[in-house]
């Protein structure tokens, strides 16, 4: 399924000439009117979700000297960036005596760091994966296995549909068919006065902080369907009416954290939330170049 750029709805993408060399033949494109960078074609929902349940998560090789060969977030990388991020909310931001749901929660890891930080967090889970869901519901975390569309319709045959203080997307939101839906289906989630926070990984027009062939992969393109620039990422939740209320020093540090509030509509500049496609392509060719010295 052919998709126009998700921010700006533009049908203007331009391909990074590079990507292929990375990605097994799979181009990765950038927006020309925008600069967003995103994959083009792509599967449903549904079966993102289910090459995510099926061919990525599993238990990782034993071999310390490669690489996993599936994906799990108790490797040492990954507990660090979700106990960065659980740090921050509870301590920066200081959650407590809330409800928090994690929408694409994996194997439950980020909420049992949450409930050591802030044992009084009412925890709940969103997550696609049912081998991952029984592990959290062992762990004594409450989940919902499916998709965020697919809880979404279910609550709305509820008179009185659950809704949550916190919100977080982590490292999720890149990895779905849609982010507008994935943000659209946060926030209504969302109580009054609640907050979304949203992490994912900083290295679109930034400091190079990995060779490029360890940031693109071999796994099929859309299981990575965005890759954000903190404008991009501000772009797309402030079309909801949400604005920036917390957002992490980026620039140096691998995690792009930043936490949303409802704002004006209105506040929305179209043009400071906008990257340049030149300066992004001139970015990845950029980075390209520096990664040969490292291959």
């Amino acid at each position: 399924m052919r998709i126009n750029c998700d921010l700006c709805g533009s049908d203007s993408p331009i391909e990074i000439p590079c990507s292929r060399t990375y990605t097994d033949g799979q181009p990765i494109h950038v927006c020309g009117a925008c600069g967003f960078v995103y994959v083009v074609e792509r599967r449903s929902s549904s079966e993102i979700a289910d090459a995510w349940s099926q061919d990525i998560y599993g238990e990782p090789s034993k071999d310390t000297q490669k690489a996993p060969v599936t994906y799990t977030a108790r490797a040492p990388a990954a507990m660090a960036r979700l106990t960065f991020v659980a740090e921050t909310i509870c301590n920066l931001l200081k959650i407590t005596d809330c409800r928090l749901v994690d929408i694409g929660a994996g194997e439950g890891v980020f909420l049992e760091i949450v409930r050591r930080l802030a044992p009084s967090v009412e925890l709940f889970g969103i997550e696609p994966s049912l081998d991952n869901c029984d592990g959290m519901r062992r762990g004594g975390i409450e989940c919902f296995a499916g998709t965020i569309e697919d809880y979404i319709a279910m609550q709305s045959n509820i008179e009185s549909p659950e809704k949550f203080d916190v919100v977080t997307v982590l490292w999720t939101l890149e990895n779905c068919h849609s982010c507008r839906d994935m943000i659209e289906g946060a926030i209504r989630l969302l109580a009054p006065g609640g907050m979304l926070v949203v992490a994912t990984g900083s290295r679109i027009l930034v400091p190079f902080k990995k060779p490029l062939n360890y940031y693109f992969g071999t796994n099929p393109a859309d299981t990575h369907s965005f890759r954000f620039s903190s404008k991009s990422l501000k772009r797309l939740v402030s079309q909801f009416g949400w604005q920036p209320a917390y957002e992490n020093r980026y620039i140096d540090n691998d995690i792009l954290l930043t936490a949303f509030t409802k704002g004006d509509d209105s506040s929305l500049d179209e043009g400071a939330l906008r990257d340049s496609a030149k300066d992004v392509l001139e970015f990845f060719e950029r980075w390209d170049k520096e990664t040969q010295h490292y291959l």
